[in-house]
């Protein structure tokens, strides 16, 4: 089993910045590709940014340019930097990792964490 804590988040006004993290722990496993997705109110979760093992990094369109994702491999650690934010970037933002136990690869989702921005 993989454990994922999130931290950051929180209400920031348009324009402003916010960081939020994610470290897994567990037991004999390793991290195929690590990335955030986004829900916001009333819709789906959407894929927001995505960094795989090797350090390759993929942003959704409305995020490019404003968010840095990145990976710390030896703590297990996903960062997320949101800058220039807007509103329409409010949601619950929620770290997933697909990780690899035994050769068997499995999805694991954290708790989520909200972020609030206003204009």
């Amino acid at each position: 089993q993989v454990q994922l804590a999130e931290s950051g988040g929180g209400l920031v006004q348009a324009g402003g910045s916010l960081r939020l993290s994610c470290t897994a722990t567990g037991v004999s496993f390793s991290i195929n590709y690590m990335a955030y997705y986004r829900q916001a109110p009333g819709k789906k979760r959407d894929l927001v940014a995505v960094v795989t093992s090797s350090g390759e990094t993929n942003y959704v369109d409305s995020v490019k340019g404003r968010f840095t994702i990145s990976r710390d491999n030896a703590k297990n650690t996903l960062i997320l930097q949101m800058n220039s934010l807007k509103p329409e970037d409010t949601g619950v933002y929620y770290c997933y990792v697909r990780a690899k136990i035994l050769m068997v690869e499995l999805d694991y989702w954290g708790q989520g964490t909200q972020v609030t921005v206003s204009s």
